[in-house]
């Protein structure tokens, strides 16, 4: 008999909706009967990919015993973190605070009213490795609710002074200096690790957004090692078992710290963010391999990521067949069958062995720079491109046939935004006009679905869109729809970027506080009303909804806009020097307010031969903060930054600007290049 799960779309929720438990979705009716049956809530949070929590999920909630105590004792509340964010944030603090560390599957013990007394992460059918069994736990829990209320009005009481801090007025400690960013470079500068790149040991996670501002912090100082660090990282997780060999894109992260044995489930947001770096960093390097890999990965992507109407899906599990990476893993034997008389040269490059590196299977990893893998196999470099080229091929259709990893198919505001923002980077720097569609045809999907209003929704799935978006959807979808302004020119995404920053400001600024909080002003009530500035997996709402100001303040020449995004990091300015890699992207945003954004404005007819010279002379550099504009200045649509810029001679022509100083007028990719390789830097001096 199917419980009260399964009325809801979130494919998380539909994996228990045959549990035994009586579960509820977070919502009125079960908070109510908490409240008329006074019974603690056990509430648990996780996500469609996440192992332990499919673990968790078999050991204990099919599990008929378990579920008759959950139900006794307890009314049972099931969250989809990706789905509700802000419950997530909110009683991730008070985990953190019971147990020192957080994680997923999440188990929360509340009061009817919503505090938190308990709580922790995974627990055990049974007693081990120092963990309590679930039963026990929950009997304990049980227990004191019963009998000893008052100890459990005292454990929430306490806890509810962690939230005091969201209520805190932020205040500005002055202006943002290059010194802060020097501080920031050299805290995430000395957490790198040398010999197999990213930072410190395992588990090792990309850390993308520490990477982006490494890239922009070489091209603002000329400092070769950070650079250095980003190539060498990126190149690294590009060779590794992080990356599907086979099939395309990047899994969550690897246990160990050589990039060799990753957690196999697959996320949006990742892709998304790497693909904007290994974009920028091929603009920076001109390397083929990062490109060849972030086209693969896009290629993932439009394969088995998007919906048939342009959106993109949130997931793939790492499980099938029930068991961890078994989709991606290959013996030796299969090889030899597969690939024939390749099946040597292949085995050399992707290090296959009989015994393999994963029970027993082997997860492919490239084990050297391909020329001295081409001359260990005996072949030349050409060669060994086509031997591997041809044994994807055949790999990815064998691999076709196996069980499938489930995907979670629901459809994310933010994550959305920030694949779009990396799909149209990689458009212009690669000049391909088929992810120019695919990142077109996402935008549209997101106009026609997922923004009503200006006010941008969450989640979409199945026809249906629901839940009011977070701060991080309203920033990452303007960001998106800037990202395809900056590759058609089409004015139009300006103005729905500017719409939505604009609602973004009245329903998630505070001004008596002077901070962005995660949550409208007309979001459900929970204990506390989140505001995390801190980057995590993704970036926070609010270091998006900074960017997009910034962005929307050069473009549009909107000094309030400005104004707020500064004030923002600036209230920011200790954290961001003490603990860099909590703020990646928000560094990113401060690059920009302490050296200024590169503005690049062509003006002209997009369509002219001349134009499109111009264009793509921009795409193949990288620019720090760049901002750019494009086209004729007498459209409907007044595009600031464009103002004032005429065509020379009757020649499309470039401007490049900075700190209110502006290059000779270009007509020429030869004198526009040399401008843009010295535009972002900052001189000695100032530095």
């Amino acid at each position: 008999m199917p419980n009260r799960l399964a009325r809801e779309t979130s494919p998380y929720l539909l994996q228990h909706a045959e549990n035994p438990v009586d579960w509820y979705p977070w919502g009125p009716e079960a908070l109510e009967t908490a409240r008329r049956e006074d019974k603690p809530i056990l509430l648990s949070i996780g996500y469609a990919a996440c192992h332990w929590c499919h673990v968790m999920a078999h050991e204990s909630f099919e599990d008929a015993e378990t579920a008759r105590m959950m139900n006794e004792c307890f009314v049972n509340i099931k969250v989809d973190r990706e789905e509700r964010p802000d419950i997530d944030s909110v009683y991730m603090q008070s985990v953190q605070a019971l147990t020192g560390r957080g994680g997923w599957p999440m188990t929360v013990f509340l009061t009817p009213a919503g505090d938190p007394f308990y709580g922790g992460t995974y627990y055990p059918p049974v007693d081990r490795h120092g963990m309590p069994s679930f039963r026990k736990v929950m009997q304990s829990v049980s227990e004191t609710y019963r009998n000893r209320r008052d100890g459990i009005v005292h454990s929430s009481g306490q806890l509810r002074e962690i939230y005091e801090s969201a209520k805190l007025q932020a205040l500005s400690e002055g202006p943002l200096t290059a010194h802060a960013l020097d501080l920031a470079y050299r805290g995430i500068a000395q957490r790198y690790d040398v010999r197999h790149g990213g930072f410190e040991g395992a588990p090792k996670f990309p850390q993308t957004m520490a990477l982006d501002f490494l890239l922009r912090y070489w091209k603002r100082t000329g400092t070769e090692y950070a650079l250095q660090m980003v190539t060498d990282s990126f190149r690294k997780m590009a060779r590794g078992g992080i990356f599907d060999q086979v099939g395309g894109g990047f899994h969550r992260y690897t246990v160990d710290a050589i990039w060799l044995v990753p957690h196999f489930e697959k996320m949006l947001y990742d892709n998304a963010l790497l693909v904007r770096l290994g974009a920028n960093l091929w603009q920076a390097t001109h390397d083929a391999e990062i490109r060849s890999v972030v086209e693969e990965t896009v290629r993932w992507v439009e394969r088995e990521m998007t919906s048939p109407e342009g959106g993109f899906y949130s997931s793939l599990d790492a499980d099938s067949e029930g068991h961890e990476g078994r989709f991606y893993v290959w013996s030796e034997s299969e090889v030899d069958s597969l690939l024939g008389s390749d099946s040597p040269v292949v085995k050399v490059y992707w290090g296959v062995t009989h015994d393999g590196n994963f029970e027993g299977k082997n997860i492919f990893h490239v084990r050297a720079d391909p020329a001295m893998a081409a001359a260990r196999a005996t072949v030349d470099l050409t060669l060994l491109d086509r031997i591997i080229g041809d044994a994807k091929a055949t790999l990815y259709a064998v691999r076709a046939k196996r069980p499938r990893p489930t995907r979670d198919e629901k459809i994310l505001a933010s994550w959305n935004g920030l694949m779009l923002r990396g799909l149209a980077t990689a458009a212009r720097a690669f000049n391909r006009d088929d992810i120019a569609r695919l990142a077109l045809r996402n935008g549209k999907f997101l106009v026609r679905n997922m923004v009503r209003d200006g006010r941008v929704m969450r989640s979409h799935k199945d026809g249906e869109t629901r839940i009011g978006g977070f701060l991080e959807d309203y920033a990452a979808v303007g960001l998106g729809f800037l990202s395809l302004y900056e590759l058609t020119f089409d004015p139009n995404w300006v103005v729905r970027a500017a719409e939505i920053a604009d609602t973004m400001v009245e329903w998630f600024w505070d001004e008596p506080l002077g901070a962005f909080f995660d949550t409208a002003k007309d979001a459900e009530t929970l204990i506390t009303r989140p505001r995390d500035a801190g980057d995590n997996a993704t970036p926070s709402g609010t270091s998006l909804a900074v960017d997009l100001l910034l962005g929307l303040g050069e473009l549009l020449q909107d000094p309030e806009s400005k104004r707020r995004a500064t004030f923002v990091l600036e209230t920011l300015a200790t954290p961001l020097m003490r603990h860099p890699a909590a703020f990646g992207h928000m560094l990113g945003a401060a690059d920009m307010a302490v050296n200024g954004a590169v503005q690049v404005a062509i003006a002209g007819d997009p369509n002219d031969d001349a134009f499109r010279l111009l264009e793509r002379e921009v795409a193949t550099h990288y620019v720090p903060s760049l901002v750019l504009a494009g086209g004729d200045t007498d459209n409907d649509v007044e595009i600031a930054l464009l103002e004032g810029r005429e065509t020379r001679s009757g020649k499309p022509t470039a401007y490049v600007c900075r700190s209110y100083a502006c290059e000779e007028p270009a007509m020429s990719p030869e004198v526009l290049a040399a401008q843009l390789e010295t535009a972002g830097r900052i001189s000695e001096h100032s530095h």
